[in-house]
């Protein structure tokens, strides 16, 4: 029995290497972003905005889930986070398909102070992204959506 994408997700987490999040991310998974008004649609985008924010809580003073709830095919995942002395309070949430694939990714942040953190080390995070790594992206969402 394969492991459900929640499992893997934690999976990744403690092991710090998301290099198998192609494996869980459905190529229709829309990303909801604290940051980013409108949903980020398709795999490509999905997996940059959680490649970015892996790197950032990496690099976090402290990042720990607290709290899970799981319904089906959908959980809610409460965290804290420290990041340069800011408190942060968050909630991932995930939906997944049959197929065990990610199909939604929404993440919610308080307070404002971190929300204007995230923000800024997030825009720090893609502006890092090589010339090739955003052309591959943009070439890959024009792909997606032809599909």
């Amino acid at each position: 029995m394969n492991k459900s994408p929640l499992d893997q997700w934690h999976q990744m987490l403690d092991a710090m290497d998301i290099t198998q999040l192609d494996q869980v991310i459905d190529k229709q998974c829309v990303f909801h972003s604290p940051i980013v008004f409108k949903p980020q649609e398709g795999k490509r985008l999905t997996i940059m905005y959680l490649s970015a924010a892996f790197q950032m809580f990496k690099e976090a003073d402290y990042f720990k889930y607290i709290k899970e709830i799981v319904q089906g095919q959908q959980a809610m995942l409460e965290f804290n986070a420290e990041i340069d002395g800011i408190l942060i309070d968050g909630v991932d949430i995930i939906t997944w398909n049959d197929d065990g694939l990610i199909t939604e990714f929404k993440v919610m942040v308080r307070p404002l102070k971190g929300i204007d953190l995230i923000k800024d080390k997030m825009l720090a995070q893609l502006s890092n992204m090589s010339t090739f790594d955003k052309l591959k992206l943009k070439g890959g969402v024009l792909l997606d959506k032809l599909k």
